[in-house]
């Protein structure tokens, strides 16, 4: 895989993915580290290497686009048809994301007085005339 994902970008990519969420740093690394452990610099795996836990982050990984499944099917030389079942991991889709600004960051970079320059004057007269009656 060209232009390899760290897992400093993979895990802000999980803290974008899911903005209504804040995910700690920590766990974000600890996720990104486990995943990019699978991967290696491939950017495919076999699902039969997952024991029922890292399934279940795989799925939640694969709601939010950064990863997917794709499937194969073989015939057996008794003529049974098999599937194999993998993992694709989507760095396009990582790199998506940290082009993408978390609602969260954007709030911590504003001044939070700054939206009462958005207010318009009418509505502070109004107030103002309510409060001599």
């Amino acid at each position: 895989m060209k232009n390899n994902v760290d897992v400093e970008q993979l895990a802000v990519a999980i803290q974008h993915s899911v903005p209504e969420r804040a995910i700690p740093d920590a766990d974000a690394k600890r996720i990104a580290h486990h995943i990019l452990n699978f991967f290696g610099y491939g950017e495919r795996i076999i699902d039969n290497v997952l024991e029922p836990e890292d399934r279940d982050v795989f799925y939640t990984l694969e709601d939010v686009g950064i990863l997917t499944t794709e499937r194969e099917e073989t015939t057996l030389y008794d003529g049974r048809e098999w599937r194999i079942h993998y993992w694709i991991f989507r760095k396009e889709r990582v790199l998506e994301l940290l082009n993408t600004k978390n609602e969260k960051d954007e709030y911590a970079e504003e001044d939070p007085s700054a939206i009462y320059y958005q207010i318009p004057d009418e509505v502070w007269n109004r107030v103002e005339e309510e409060e001599t009656k």
